[in-house]
């Protein structure tokens, strides 16, 4: 768990494999440490981080696997249940992955005897994104490249289907907008949903393509942000369906959009790994240019921490950490 100035990381923290995603657990476990997730080519490791950030008497960081869950295949996206509790007895891990076999996994564990997963069919091609109903967790919403949106209760049945005009890339559930879904689709539109009508209720443009990755900022349910071609873009949604801010970023092409979840001004983009590395680019509303540049040997995912100004990018058999300024 050593600092690591030669890369400009924060932390590292060594893994077995290529990491293909990462991701803290976003919601409160009733423990100190954070929860996080990444996913390799054939497991899940669920580990706990401490930084020294939020804790004097942690020199760096602390980190500790806590379990390694079999998968069998590919992990491609992961999303944290809030039903995960540590301080529970005995505690509950749950958490549902996207693989590359167009199938959903739902995990439950004690983090000792019992170890569950369900697997939920009915994609037709591969799933980009995947999310769990923010307060209750009784639902996992997931979108894919067969140009649907699709809504599960915890025994994989599907409760909604929404037809999409193009991949769905990304879906977010906002706990303050408990009955509404948004989606994100390739073609540039983002829409949201009505839950109870499971009618479109306001669509937001781009004007560009490809729309790689959009996210709603949870300290502002206004604000939405996403990467679309080379550069990110920022929408007031009670202003306009058009965006108020978007500036060039990446060279190539941007791949991934994430709020911080402790300041509405503050996000992360990253870039498509190039030939040698991947960039990460942290951004304040604030300021003309990235406060923070960072880069990974082939990175993927991008996750921030739920309580610091702290995100976290896979890459070969490394997880990187960046802290940044508030």
């Amino acid at each position: 768990m050593k600092q690591d100035s030669t890369r400009n990381t924060s932390y590292t923290v060594d893994c077995e494999d290529y990491v293909h995603v990462v991701k803290f657990n976003p919601f409160d476990s009733g423990d100190s440490c954070s929860l996080i997730a990444y996913g390799g080519n054939n497991y899940v490791v669920v580990g706990s981080c401490r930084f020294q950030e939020e804790d004097a008497e942690v020199e760096g960081m602390q980190y500790k696997t806590l379990r390694t869950f079999h998968h069998g295949i590919r992990v491609d996206a992961i999303a944290w249940s809030p039903e995960t509790r540590l301080d529970a007895i005995p505690p509950q891990i749950r958490f549902c992955t996207a693989a590359s076999d167009r199938k959903l996994r739902l995990f439950t564990s004690d983090l000792q005897d019992k170890n569950e997963f369900k697997t939920f069919d009915g994609h037709s091609d591969y799933i980009n994104d995947l999310v769990f109903a923010p307060n209750e967790g009784q639902e996992i919403a997931s979108v894919s490249d067969d140009h649907t949106c699709r809504v599960w209760d915890l025994e994989g049945n599907e409760k909604a289907h929404f037809v999409l005009r193009s991949p769905g890339m990304s879906v977010c559930w906002h706990p303050e907008e408990a009955f509404k879904l948004m989606v994100a689709e390739k073609n540039g539109t983002i829409r949201f949903y009505d839950l109870i009508t499971q009618q479109a209720i306001l669509s937001l443009e781009c004007e560009q393509t490809p729309l790689m990755s959009a996210d709603w900022c949870l300290k502002n349910t206004f604000k939405i942000g996403a990467v679309a071609g080379s550069d990110w873009l920022i929408w007031d949604i009670t202003r306009s369906s058009y965006p108020q801010d978007k500036r060039p970023v990446h060279v190539d092409r941007a791949r991934l959009f994430r709020w911080s979840r402790v300041n509405e001004n503050l996000f992360a983009t990253t870039g498509y790994p190039g030939k040698t590395t991947t960039q990460l680019l942290v951004h304040h509303l604030g300021h003309p240019q990235p406060i923070l540049t960072g880069t990974a040997a082939v990175g993927s995912g991008l996750t921030w921490h739920r309580t610091l100004p702290l995100c976290a990018v896979g890459g070969d058999h490394k997880i990187f950490f960046w802290v940044t300024e508030m």
